[in-house]
């Protein structure tokens, strides 16, 4: 069986199968639940970082029933052209 990986920027490639969904930042922005729902992972420690650039997409995940947001600086179309 072959694993396919998604590569998120930085050194951080994960597993497709843990990918729950990929989310434009700019246009999640326009969304009060999207925010809060930010707002409240990011108290959690949940959120990880992958570059000092900023931001253009979040990538929600989760491995062994742990939920991990990632915000990663390629764009949700980029991410999507490579799964």
């Amino acid at each position: 069986m072959e694993l396919v990986v998604l590569h998120l920027g930085g050194e951080v490639i994960i597993p497709m199968k843990d990918v729950i969904a990929i989310f434009d930042l700019e246009t999640s922005k326009d969304s009060k639940i999207n925010n809060e729902f930010l707002e409240i992972v990011k108290d959690e420690g949940f959120i990880r970082v992958l570059s000092e650039d900023a931001p253009k997409t979040f990538v929600l995940t989760e491995f062994d029933n742990k939920i991990t947001i990632y915000l990663s600086p390629i764009s949700s179309s980029t991410l999507l052209k490579r799964t």
